[in-house]
């Protein structure tokens, strides 16, 4: 197949999955066209099969604003007639779905759009009643729909009274790159003196809590010798670090900034934090699981379907920060109980989240939209 892909290209959980998918289905000998407005982020280098097309705005006087999603759709049309594709896979509804809409009028009916939703354009967009009937009318007019976790379908029904089928295709790992490291050089620069390492890894919007995450460690660390590391960068950040000072624990957390080696990084710690307020899967957490690393989150929106309570981790109500620092300090303290989420895990991670039963997912939705069937498949 001859697939042109779209997604945001800069750090995030949507844009990890997309340039990731893309990657795979290369691999199994498809055609795969990154339409976007920069180079994806884990993409920076030689793939068989994958070619990448920039989206270039331009700012003429007469427009207040660049017509990102004007550009965008005209640029997929463009490649999809130069490039004969067959489909359009676009993630996030607005305004992606919308460009693929306007592409596909431009080239005809052959070529068919999926789109795949990832919760902001659902939990954060739709919220918006300026911007409710262009998601509702994007998610309508593909020719296929997924979203990353049943939370997110029952969300999307809910908030758009969308009726159409949605099917449900959970974010993947590819486990030759997410496994347990030996880092133990490393992690000794941080906890010289066998301290429990705790992590916690996000764009440091409000949404993620990262307050809490400082809040639940100093809890822990009253009772257990520990460290944090900190890795990403974002809004939040000076909240945070104004917090770790009041709170007296600056020697004990550290600020890693962005990181690209992210199984290498989880790999230095012991437990991932995710006391998120809304996540609509997790990713990180799954990073984390296949690191051989227990979660302590929140049982915000789809952490639930990904962190399984009491085997690979343990969710918690939002905010509940005493039970969150309980339930880490249970887990480090005992390490048969750790051994045992550790394992379970990895055989989670590489087992319900498997990059090839995902992509083969991906691949039979694809086939059957370009069969122009209209029942969803089932997993």
């Amino acid at each position: 197949m001859r697939i042109g892909i779209t997604c945001y290209p800069s750090v995030g959980g949507s844009g990890v999955v997309a340039t990731e998918l893309g990657k795979l289905l290369a691999e199994k000998g498809h055609t795969v066209h990154f339409i976007t407005s920069g180079m994806p982020f884990r993409l920076g280098q030689y793939y068989r099969n994958i070619y990448f097309h920039e989206v270039d705005v331009n700012s003429y006087s007469v427009f207040q604003y660049p017509p990102y999603d004007l550009t965008l759709a005209s640029r997929m049309a463009q490649v999809a007639k130069t490039e004969q594709l067959d489909l359009l896979h676009v993630h996030y509804a607005v305004p992606h779905a919308i460009s693929a809409y306007l592409a596909k009028q431009m080239v005809g009916d052959r070529l068919k759009v999926v789109t795949t939703l990832h919760g902001t354009d659902i939990t954060v967009l739709a919220n918006d009643r300026t911007l409710k009937d262009i998601i509702r009318f994007g998610i309508e007019h593909s020719d296929a729909v997924t979203a990353v976790s049943r939370n997110l379908i029952e969300d999307t029904k809910q908030m758009l009274q969308v009726k159409r089928p949605i099917d449900l295709v959970y974010n993947f790992i590819d486990k030759r790159e997410y496994y347990p490291r030996d880092m133990c050089d490393i992690r000794e620069e941080y906890a010289p003196n066998g301290e429990k390492v705790f992590i916690h890894i996000s764009n440091f919007r409000q949404v993620k809590r990262v307050p809490d995450v400082v809040k639940i460690f100093h809890k822990v660390r009253q009772k257990v010798p520990a460290k944090l590391l900190l890795i990403g960068e974002g809004p939040e950040l000076p909240v945070v670090r104004e917090l770790v000072y009041e709170l007296g624990v600056a020697r004990d957390v550290f600020f890693l900034g962005k990181q690209d080696s992210v199984a290498c990084v989880l790999s230095m710690a012991d437990i991932l934090l995710l006391p998120s307020g809304q996540e609509s899967f997790g990713l990180v957490a799954l990073e984390a699981m296949a690191c051989g690393k227990p979660v302590i989150a929140s049982d915000a929106g789809g952490l639930p379907e990904v962190v399984q309570n009491g085997e690979t981790g343990f969710t918690c109500a939002i905010g509940d920060l005493e039970t969150m620092a309980e339930r880490a300090i249970q887990l480090v303290e005992d390490e048969a109980i750790y051994e045992r989420f550790s394992r379970a895990c990895i055989e989670r991670a590489y087992g319900e989240f498997s990059h090839t039963s995902i992509t083969e997912q991906y691949e039979a939705i694809y086939k059957r939209v370009l069969q122009t069937e209209t029942e969803p498949c089932s997993r």
